[in-house]
């Protein structure tokens, strides 16, 4: 599996002031999208999620987001390796994506730009 780069997840309470520090942080405008009732802000190689706490709850369990060139591809790996996924892949405004669990508990989100499967 060809791991590309990774985000770093950050849940904020006020999103507006987080993004204006993070774009001072790494001169770079964010990209905003709506995801299940949370407002995102992609910045560098920050993800700013604010929303409702019920959200927030199930997102902040997810260490990090896992740019790879092939979800499938990771897919095979991971289980290959003992991990288990527990959501996906599917389809995202940007590509795909799959939640998996790590032996060690570890939760990450694996994404890629590949379109909808």
């Amino acid at each position: 599996m060809e791991i590309l780069g990774t985000t770093l997840r950050i849940c904020v309470d006020d999103l507006e002031a987080s993004v204006a520090f993070y774009e001072g942080l790494t001169s770079t405008p964010a990209l905003r999208f709506e995801r299940g009732g949370v407002s995102v802000a992609a910045i560098g190689c920050f993800l700013l999620m604010s929303g409702p706490e019920s959200e927030l709850e199930v997102l902040r369990k997810v260490s990090a987001t896992i740019a790879v060139k092939d979800v499938e591809e990771a897919h095979a790996a991971l289980t290959r390796v003992g991990a288990r996924v527990i959501a996906g892949p599917v389809p995202t405004p940007a590509g795909r994506n799959l939640i998996a669990l790590h032996p060690d508990g570890s939760v990450f989100e694996y994404v890629d730009r590949n379109g909808p499967a």
